[in-house]
């Protein structure tokens, strides 16, 4: 077995930053990146390679072609005469643009890299957030092909100030952390197990990470026995992944993920047609590694813990039944009625670990828990729980911040007599209606009173079968950049 490959060390998350040149734009072969608007004049670089390839390019922004694109879109001039670019990308952008329209260049450009040499001849003022979504919407997964090659040339970016390059130091370290989100997410279930996971997060000791890996002995001695009823009929081992990043005092802000490395729905059986995507039910997980990631290399001013439940779902002889009981560490009993409602287990005694061990300040759990919620909200925005209005206001203003999609959905008492259960104090499954609401209800319990909660469903937005807003099809990382966004206005200092 192999662990995913790494992230390149070339290509568009890590570009080279080198002065401006005007004379060397004409030299480069490949992709050529330049900016203009129809409102105004073309900036120096687009002048310069309009001048070469005799007013090809104030052709192109003069044409209707040009005026109907937004701002963010472009145009392609392929073997352009006069350079030896293979194709010039002319992008619509103003010279004050907003962020949203930035992101937007940034996407267009990294749709349209290839393996040839880019130039990006960086006229934008705000560099990070364009490179930033050049090199999130530039990936591939290609760890499992036979005769793996580079997905993407090398990217040069050419600056009048080299003081800009290093403002995006944070803007692609970011982008390595959604990486490796995806790559997590892409990764097969006999490559990517619960060792494997827990080694690799192991290794992440060396960027000052903090990491703790609790097995099966450990789990049984602390309690929690939800979480280990849902590992039981794998051979692959349960374990406790904790990983914490101190980069300030006081109490910690909990990220806990779902880490169900394949997910068959036990005794419950899931259909056979699609189950193959049941790799990605560790998606929550993921984006809790590949944000503790963005911490450490970014040398977050915060306390941050992240914990992940890694456990696999399989039908056994020893697996657990529909009928059965079990007590959680809370020391709640739970009426198992649906063994594919096995998330919310794994997450009930995580959850309560989180707060008995650290007493954290807050605690986001995010998890692929429901297809109800795909259902409700598509694949373009997850769904957000909460106990705690400011808290879930502060999510959903950082994830629009960053253009990633969420919505609030409500909590209840009245939802709860969903989940009564006759023989045991709840039922880990309501049925179909309300399907998503009722398992956040179900996780609420085992939150302590006053401690403020936010839910994340990721079902829908962790894997999608069309490019996303920053992705190609395939797993997206939704939620590494939110979160850094939120814990970048709340829980940081200084």
């Amino acid at each position: 077995m192999s662990s995913p490959t790494p992230n390149p060390v070339t290509g568009p998350l890590s570009p080279e930053f080198v002065p401006f040149d005007i004379d060397a734009i004409a030299a480069h072969s490949g992709h050529v990146v330049v900016f203009a608007d129809a409102n105004s004049g073309l900036p120096r670089a687009a002048r310069r390679i309009d001048k070469l390839t005799r007013g090809a390019v104030s052709r192109a922004v003069a044409s209707a072609d040009f005026a109907a694109l937004e701002q963010g879109g472009a145009l392609t001039l392929n073997w352009p005469t006069g350079l030896q670019a293979a194709r010039v990308q002319v992008v619509r952008l103003a010279s004050r643009a907003d962020r949203a329209s930035l992101r937007k260049a940034g996407l267009s450009i990294g749709k349209a890299l290839g393996k040839s040499p880019a130039l990006i001849c960086a006229d934008a003022t705000a560099l990070p957030d364009m490179l930033q979504a050049v090199a999130l919407r530039a990936y591939q997964y290609q760890a499992q092909k036979s005769d793996p090659k580079p997905d993407f040339g090398p990217v040069t970016v050419m600056l009048r100030d080299m003081d800009k390059a290093a403002k995006c130091a944070d803007a692609l370290a970011l982008a390595r952390a959604v990486h490796l989100t995806r790559d997590l997410v892409n990764a097969p279930a006999n490559v990517l197990t619960t060792t494997s996971f827990a080694t690799r997060i192991s290794d992440m000791q060396a960027l000052g990470l903090k990491v703790e890996i609790l097995e099966e002995d450990d789990l049984h001695r602390l309690g929690l026995r939800a979480m280990l009823a849902v590992g039981q009929g794998s051979d692959s081992p349960s374990k406790l992944a904790i990983l914490h990043w101190q980069g300030a005092q006081g109490a910690p802000l909990a990220i806990v993920g779902k880490g169900v490395m394949f997910d068959t729905g036990g005794v419950s059986i899931k259909p056979a047609v699609g189950m193959e995507e049941m790799t990605m039910d560790m998606g929550g997980a993921a984006v809790t590694v590949g944000l503790m990631q963005a911490l450490a290399e970014r040398k977050a001013r915060a306390n941050v813990v992240g914990l992940v439940g890694l456990v696999e779902n399989m039908p056994d002889g020893r697996a657990q039944r529909p009928g059965d009981v079990v007590r959680s560490m809370k020391g709640d009993m739970i009426e198992v009625i649906n063994t594919d409602a096995e998330g919310r287990m794994v997450l009930a005694d995580v959850l309560w670990y989180a707060q008995d061990r650290f007493a954290p300040r807050a605690v986001i759990d995010l998890a692929t828990l429901t297809g109800a919620i795909i259902i409700a909200l598509g694949h373009d925005k997850a769904g957000v729980f909460s106990n705690n209005d400011a808290l879930a206001n502060a999510f959903l203003k950082a994830a629009d911040h960053v253009g990633e999609g969420a919505w609030r959905m409500p909590l209840g008492a009245g939802y709860d007599k969903l989940i009564t259960s006759r023989i045991a104090d709840v039922k880990n499954s309501g049925g179909r209606p309300a399907g998503s609401i009722t398992a956040a209800q179900f996780l609420q319990r085992f939150i302590k009173p006053d401690t403020p909660w936010v839910h994340l469903d990721i079902a829908g937005v962790a894997l999608t079968k069309t490019d996303s807003a920053h992705a190609p099809k395939g797993a997206s990382g939704w939620g590494v950049l939110a979160l850094d966004a939120l814990i970048r206005a709340e829980f940081e200092d200084g």
